[in-house]
């Protein structure tokens, strides 16, 4: 592919599902294969770089670059490290709205898989179930921890729990910093993104306008 059009598609936003694109087999290997063979890759492009791997400082680089990529950054590619979301009943009768705020956003743009950081703003308005606040967290983290969009971020976190709470009354709010924005090509160190996607009772203007006032009158 033409250098210039690979460049253009990886400053657009561009996704073609809600999904994460994985192979069919992507977790037929192991943990432990996967960081063996991503160590030995990732070994001949610090040669390349013609860096000194004999060097007590690099020389245990690769490894901990893979394991790295495989248990931490990218540990949300894999299903079974999806969080267990609790559920309970609406025992109190509670229809207001529900915010969660200023939760960390920590993730990769696939694009050029540097950081992206910043914060998450969810509400939702309960009818028969209530979630554990502190699932809400471990779900955004865990959508965060793979290489990410952020259109495509807002939109997972937000139909994973529309489905778990039983309710489409949801609305996903993310502010963030994008490395591949502030740290190459333009190299705009102030700009930010704001994504905003949301369902249900949040499609009236009046929802999100009161959403909106909360999480403002926390930041100002």
């Amino acid at each position: 592919m033409d250098e210039n059009k690979i460049e253009i598609l990886g400053d657009n936003h561009i996704s073609t599902s809600v999904d994460t694109p994985l192979r069919a087999d992507a977790f037929e290997k192991s943990d432990e294969e996967k960081i063996k063979n991503i160590q030995e890759h990732f070994e001949k492009i610090m040669n390349e770089l013609g860096l000194d791997l004999s060097d007590d400082s690099l020389s245990g680089t690769p490894y901990r670059f893979a394991k790295m990529y495989v248990k931490e950054l990218f540990y949300g590619l894999n299903p079974k490290n999806k969080p267990k979301l609790s559920v309970f009943e609406n025992k109190y009768g509670y229809r207001k709205m529900l915010v969660e705020q200023n939760i960390t956003i920590d993730s990769s743009c696939e694009h050029h898989f540097l950081p992206i950081t910043g914060e998450a703003h969810i509400a939702y308005i309960p009818k028969d179930k209530v979630i554990g606040l502190s699932k809400i967290n471990r779900l955004v983290d865990y959508y965060a921890h793979r290489p990410q969009v952020q259109e495509r971020l807002s939109l997972q976190i937000l139909k994973d729990l529309q489905n778990t709470l039983g309710t489409d009354d949801v609305i996903v709010m993310i502010s963030a910093k994008h490395l591949c924005v502030s740290s190459r090509g333009i190299k705009d160190k102030n700009s930010f993104t704001t994504t905003l996607e949301y369902g249900g009772c949040f499609s009236q203007k009046n929802y999100r306008k009161e959403f909106l006032s909360l999480i403002n009158q926390q930041t100002e």
